[in-house]
């Protein structure tokens, strides 16, 4: 369910573009994203970091796209957001006592600092490489292209990304091992 709820701006966007076109695409996402956060607010109390970074971004981008009228500033969002999460995951190999992806995932799993290192590096990598990905695609291809990548592409990318990563852990044992965390 919290997986609909994230991609809930995402699906409505795509919907709103095939059904109205990018500007009205763009007014809908930014309402849903302001929804999202407000929901998740009254339900919570408290935000998520994801939902604040998606939601300025989305406000800045979005309103100068539908300001200046120019799709390119929506278009720009995804890189931005990619960039974004990889400069803080590489801010976390100089700030914290924790890299990034260790916060969000040593309650599941128990690593080496090592294994932590290549996980969060390869999510840096990721990120840098989608946020390159979808400027290509922003400039070689039309907007529709571009939506039906923003939805469908990302998606499955991100999903060999994460099985990837599932086999580096497994293929490294560190899946199977129950040994504490050897920080």
């Amino acid at each position: 369910m919290k997986l609909l709820f994230d991609f809930f701006p995402i699906v409505l966007f795509f919907i709103a573009f095939k059904f109205a076109g990018i500007y009205i695409a763009t007014i809908a996402t930014m309402i849903a994203a302001c929804l999202q956060v407000s929901i998740y607010w009254l339900k919570y109390r408290r935000f998520e970091i994801l939902h604040i970074i998606t939601l300025v971004t989305l406000l800045i981008l979005g309103g100068s796209t539908l300001l200046l009228h120019n799709e390119l500033f929506i278009k720009w969002k995804p890189t931005a957001i990619y960039w974004i999460f990889a400069l803080t995951f590489l801010g976390s190999h100089f700030i914290g006592e924790k890299l990034l992806i260790q916060r969000l995932l040593d309650k599941q799993i128990k690593l080496p600092l090592f294994a932590w290192q290549r996980l969060n590096t390869m999510w840096i990598v990721f990120f840098v490489l989608m946020g390159t990905l979808n400027l290509y695609v922003v400039y070689h291809f039309n907007t529709n292209v571009w939506v039906n990548f923003k939805l469908f592409g990302t998606f499955g990318l991100s999903l060999v990304f994460l099985v990837i990563q599932g086999i580096y852990l497994q293929k490294s044992g560190y899946l199977n091992a129950k040994s504490p965390n050897t920080d």
